[in-house]
């Protein structure tokens, strides 16, 4: 692995600002001690923006106890993720797909550190918002805006043929798990079939799940589909967050009944929402959990680290928007992690 000479403590893509005197403190520390990057104090981890967010909290938390550890975070999708991994580029690969077979074959180990979810989205001035929150979507419905193209108006949505606004159908340009998720959970396809069938005044692909979500935030007649962490990010108390402005998770009907009942309803902010898939009724997928990728097995101060996410790094899950693994299936991931081995690579 190339290692690059600086001293950094996160490398997102998101920005931060600190007060002007950390930073120079912070610059006149790293001069005088001479600091030069080693190799072997360095956590390289790229991939999934699904995992971005825990894993920024993860090493924030760590390096209160491990301050001579440098954690290097580039969120640059899944499958950027998975290839720099299985390449030695990155110590880390972030993944919120399953493990396929190829990859197995070129010495991908993985264990699940946590689960989370995809939901589509919608504009909150969509023209049927109402309708749509009254009996829902089904996942027919959602294959026919997303896969077959055939739902192309929101008044075919709704059977209301007066209203003609088409459905601006949006999807992820950069290989990711949202997108794979998603396209799963509608039925045996790839994220390349999201969109293929779509008239191509009516389909755009975005990089990243941030641009995904800003687009939908300003598009009226768009749909699309997200991470929830980068759809409840609008914190109203202590212990309550709920979508963006502008951006509604579109609700499923589950029973195919035609109408949104009560058990149906648990969008409205995020605990309900993570509530709802840790007791299996929001389905899975686009529900999934979400890995921790490397070539071959983990070892040294990585390794060390993912043994502490799969301990005590578990109690940050909940409050960073997660949904927690059972501690049966954490214990499974830990002897993983131990042994260097897996069923699936047997």
């Amino acid at each position: 692995m190339q290692q690059k000479n600086r001293c950094i403590f996160f490398h997102t893509t998101k920005k931060y600002f600190l007060p002007a005197t950390f930073v120079i403190a912070l610059v006149s520390m790293l001069l005088f001690s001479g600091c030069t990057t080693k190799k072997e104090n360095t956590i390289k981890i790229e991939g999934a923006f699904a995992l971005t967010p825990m894993m920024e909290k993860w090493a924030l938390e760590y390096r209160k106890i491990h301050p001579d550890i440098i954690i290097d975070i580039n969120a640059n999708g899944a499958g950027a993720g998975m290839a720099n991994a299985l390449l030695g580029l990155a110590d880390i690969g972030m993944v919120s797909r399953e493990v396929n077979n190829t990859e197995i074959q070129r010495g991908a180990f993985w264990v699940s550190v946590v689960k989370d979810a995809v939901v589509a989205t919608i504009n909150a001035r969509n023209p049927v918002l109402s309708t749509i929150l009254e009996k829902g979507i089904t996942k027919q419905q959602l294959r026919d805006i997303f896969i077959t193209g055939n739902i192309s108006t929101w008044g075919q949505l709704i059977g209301n043929s007066s209203i003609t606004d088409k459905i601006i159908v949006y999807t992820r340009s950069d290989s990711c798990g949202a997108a794979e998720t998603w396209a799963n959970y509608l039925g045996p396809y790839k994220q390349n079939d999201l969109g293929a069938h779509v008239d191509l005044d009516r389909i755009s692909a975005v990089n990243g799940d941030n641009t995904l979500a800003a687009t939908i935030q300003r598009e009226q007649f768009g749909i699309g589909y997200n991470n929830i962490g980068y759809v409840y990010t609008k914190k109203i108390d202590a212990s309550t967050v709920v979508p963006a402005d502008d951006l509604i998770p579109v609700p499923i009907d589950l029973n195919n009944n035609g109408i949104l009942d009560d058990e149906e309803k648990f969008y409205s902010n995020r605990m309900s929402l993570i509530h709802a898939i840790n007791n299996n009724i929001y389905p899975s997928p686009p529900a999934r959990a979400l890995h921790l990728v490397t070539l071959h097995n983990f070892s040294g101060i990585t390794k060390d680290f993912v043994r502490w996410i799969l301990t005590e790094g578990q109690q940050y899950v909940l409050d960073t928007g997660y949904v927690p693994l059972s501690q049966e299936f954490i214990n499974e991931q830990l002897r993983y992690l131990e042994e260097g081995t897996r069923p699936e690579l047997s």
